[in-house]
Formats: C-alpha cells, sequence, structure tokens
C-alpha cells in the first residue's frame, strides 16, 4: 500500500469528518485540485479505505471504509512500519508492543464483548 501524503489523509479525514461525497466537494474540503482528487479516490478504493456508492455505477461518491478510518488512526505511524497496510487490518501483529488500539477495533466493527 503505497499512499501518497499528506494528500491520501486529507481525502479520509474529509471523507470521515464530512461523510460520503465526490471529488469536487473533496477537492475543496482539502485544499487539492479536483484532477488529483479524481485521480486518488480509485487508488484508496483499490486499497479498500474507501468505497464507490450510489444507484448510478458513475456516480462518483464515496465514503470512507472501516480501514480507511482505521488508516487515519495509525497515519502517524505510516513510515514508521514496513507494512502499513497489516498494521490497519491487523495492528496485534505489525505492532512492536503488540498493544491493541480499542479506538482502532471499534473503527473496524470489532466488538469487544462477546455475548455468552
Amino acid at each position: 500500500m503505497k499512499l501518497r501524503q499528506p494528500t491520501d489523509f486529507l481525502i479520509l479525514e474529509a471523507l470521515e469528518d464530512k461523510g460520503r461525497n465526490v471529488a469536487t466537494n473533496l477537492a475543496s474540503h482539502t485544499g487539492k485540485s479536483r484532477k488529483n482528487i479524481n485521480t486518488r479516490l480509485p487508488v484508496l478504493e483499490d486499497y479498500g479505505l474507501v468505497r464507490k456508492i450510489g444507484p448510478a455505477e458513475r456516480s462518483g461518491l464515496y465514503e470512507i471504509t472501516s480501514d480507511g478510518k482505521a488508516a487515519l488512526i495509525y497515519q502517524d505511524q505510516y513510515n514508521q512500519v514496513d507494512d502499513f497496510e497489516q498494521l490497519i487490518e491487523e495492528p496485534d501483529t505489525a505492532t512492536a508492543d503488540n498493544t491493541d488500539n480499542p479506538q482502532a477495533s471499534f473503527a473496524r466493527g470489532e466488538d469487544e464483548t462477546e455475548d455468552p
């Protein structure tokens, strides 16, 4: 997973803060060009960090995924780990101290409690 910084994280932050959105609005929220946003959204979709939604196939409406939310939580570790994708998918095995991040688990939709 090769993210372009800070653009990709700005896109994820805008989707997290503003909700589902289109490239034109994301460009306004991030201060990046619409062309740049249109180039990066399919890449982020391939990585599973955003999802294209809408009734029409070419709607251009995107939302952040649970992995995208986890990526934001671990953003400060992007340059510190060898495999960022593994970190956001399996933080227990990717971090040296093996401490679990409940915020990341929540972002991915994992439930900490199990019903008996």
